[in-house]
């Protein structure tokens, strides 16, 4: 008994006609029941001492137990162990322990959540990648080109998720998921990604889907854009705006072109987007984080802004 009072247990014992013989460490929020005859009804009330009764009735053989939890002012969660001792000369008695369950039961029903939530955003990944796959496929030609692709818009979502997982599943900051997507393809040359405006927390949802659109950008730009080739830096900013009569952010990208303005010219322009990727900026993107977008491929230049409600990101 020492041990259990000791470990936070409280212990009674009562003799088979339900007269208590020893009575401590009862929780605090029975322990005004105690008089110099206590009983389950003046220690526990009516409600409580009637589910005793119930556990009770049936234990008169050494050995013998049953246990039931008990919730007391909606947060306090207590366990009940009644078993049935052969005390020597004295017969059978019943001891029951009261141990306080609240913490852990707490932490079961945090962890039920957590896990939830797990599911929830893990179905929302896979959904992503489900597009991301479908798309790719319609515009691959190869099944090398798909690979190539794929992988690359994979890598860019396992990149924004690790972001979103450091942070207790709060987002991403935009400056850091600017970094995060370029550095991979610009390891000697991050300097020439300038990165300007509010720094703003975007949502789990905006940073998966910002991440991608980033992607998409930075392999164009190193692929076919003046970046390494010219030095010239591409700019890339965030601002608060006001758009439709609603708080928004307007992220947008700017590079020149290294290509010549023949070469344009001479391919359709749906036909180019296509190979600039730009079914998931302006179609996968957009529309996962209800904005707009708006992609430009001049003969000099190529342009991006996407717009996006502020309450898809979080403070």
């Amino acid at each position: 008994m020492p041990a259990l009072v000791d470990l936070g247990a409280s212990v009674i014992i009562q003799n088979l006609d339900r007269n208590y013989l020893f009575v401590t460490n009862l929780p605090t929020v029975w322990s005004g029941g105690l008089g110099e005859s206590p009983s389950d009804l003046s220690l526990f009330g009516p409600e409580i001492s009637e589910r005793l009764r119930l556990l009770k009735d049936g234990l008169t053989e050494h050995g013998q137990k049953k246990h039931i939890e008990i919730s007391v002012n909606s947060d306090e969660i207590y366990e009940f162990r009644v078993q049935a001792v052969a005390m020597g000369a004295s017969g059978i008695h019943l001891v029951t322990t009261i141990v306080d369950r609240s913490e852990e039961r707490h932490r079961e029903r945090l962890l039920r959540a957590l896990l939830r939530e797990v599911s929830h955003r893990s179905k929302n990944l896979l959904a992503i990648i489900q597009s991301i796959a479908l798309q790719t496929a319609r515009y691959s030609v190869t099944l090398d080109m798909f690979l190539n692709k794929f992988r690359g818009r994979l890598y860019s979502l396992s990149q924004s998720q690790d972001l979103i997982t450091d942070s207790s599943w709060r987002g991403a900051y935009f400056f850091e998921l600017v970094r995060q997507q370029t550095e991979k393809y610009l390891p000697e040359n991050q300097k020439l990604v300038r990165v300007t405006g509010d720094d703003v927390l975007l949502s789990p949802n905006a940073s998966l889907h910002l991440g991608l659109a980033l992607h998409e950008l930075i392999v164009n730009a190193v692929s076919h854009g003046s970046l390494i080739k010219t030095g010239r830096s591409i700019s890339v900013s965030c601002n608060r705006v006001l758009a439709n009569g609603q708080d928004s952010l307007e992220v947008r990208w700017d590079e020149g072109l290294a290509m010549q303005a023949s070469r344009l010219e001479a391919r359709e322009d749906d036909t180019l987007k296509a190979h600039f990727g730009s079914t998931v900026l302006e179609r996968v993107v957009p529309a996962s984080v209800n904005g707009k977008a708006h992609y430009v491929i001049s003969p000099d230049r190529i342009s991006y802004s996407l717009v996006f409600p502020i309450e898809h990101t979080s403070e």
